[in-house]
């Protein structure tokens, strides 16, 4: 009886999470056929004119979301064991503000986001890689459950802030074929404005300009991940957060040799582009605005 208890309780968690992901992942049909074509359009449209380099480059350079659960006691308890301590685990970023130090970010992605293959029925129920993969998969739905319920006490909209971060795409995007690195650095952290400026760098190398284009309205955005770093264990309050957003958007590119002349891509056509971008914000300081901080690899 207490096995079958015990399968009863982990059959309502997986189908409570099988409910979140296919609300996520399929909450519009012409998304989930757009999003299957991605990779096709990608590659026939834009990879042969790329500049690719190490770092996740921008896609030319080389709507909603679940309702995520309140904090509960449990939420807390799995956010208090696995926050990671900046004084100690990672090197963070700070600026010298007279005689104090300002930590402005903590430098790295915490948790970056990853895509799972789905596991079928049996396997996730009845062997022991499943059942990991399940609490993974809950655990981590409770973290972004519980950054997210933290970002609410701010006034956090989630549409006010999905404009926002369009706009930021927008604005990036564009710095960068620009190659404006003064405008670029009030908008990324530091660390992502050095590996924009090596991109920036390289590409010139190649192409003496670059046009790019967003063609709006965007086709899909939604939240995939949301994090909190705490920065002081004894004061919850004190800490980033960090939302990894999903951006589908359509794209136009153009790249010029010294003698204006065009050497790859072609403004003409809509390329479909799929971009996983992380934005972070500090809770703490007054007059915070979001930056980008970081790019997942698709």
């Amino acid at each position: 009886m207490a096995l079958l208890r015990r399968f009863n309780t982990i059959r309502s968690l997986y189908q409570t999470l099988e409910m979140h992901q296919s609300s996520s992942f399929l909450s519009s049909r012409s998304y989930s056929s757009g999003f299957s074509n991605v990779s096709q359009f990608y590659g026939q449209g834009v990879t042969s004119c790329l500049y690719k380099t190490q770092t996740n480059a921008l896609p030319w350079t080389c709507r909603n979301t679940p309702t995520l659960r309140s904090t509960t006691a449990a939420e807390l308890l799995i956010f208090l064991n696995d926050k990671k301590s900046l004084s100690t685990q990672a090197p963070t970023q700070t600026r010298k503000v007279g005689a104090q130090i300002s930590m402005t970010s903590p430098g790295f992605v915490y948790e970056p986001y990853a895509l799972r293959e789905p596991i079928p029925f049996w396997k996730r129920y009845f062997t022991r890689t499943g059942w990991r993969q399940t609490k993974e998969d809950i655990k981590s739905e409770l973290k972004s459950a519980y950054a997210i319920a933290k970002l609410r006490k701010t006034g956090y909209s989630k549409q006010k802030f999905y404009k926002e971060a369009v706009e930021l795409y927008k604005e990036i995007s564009t710095l960068v074929a620009n190659g404006d690195k003064t405008s670029l650095r009030k908008a990324v952290t530091e660390n992502m404005f050095s590996a924009l400026k090596n991109e920036i760098k390289q590409r010139e190398a190649i192409w003496s300009k670059v046009y790019w284009e967003l063609v709006e309205p965007i086709v899909k955005i939604r939240t995939l991940r949301a994090r909190l770093i705490g920065v002081d264990k004894n004061d919850l309050n004190k800490a980033f957060i960090q939302l990894t957003l999903e951006f589908l958007t359509k794209e136009k590119f153009e790249a010029y040799d010294s003698k204006g002349a065009v050497v790859a891509g072609d403004k003409m056509k809509e390329v479909l582009v799929r971009s996983i971008w992380v934005f972070e914000k500090s809770l703490f300081h007054s007059g915070a605005h979001w930056r980008l901080c970081g790019r997942i690899k698709v």
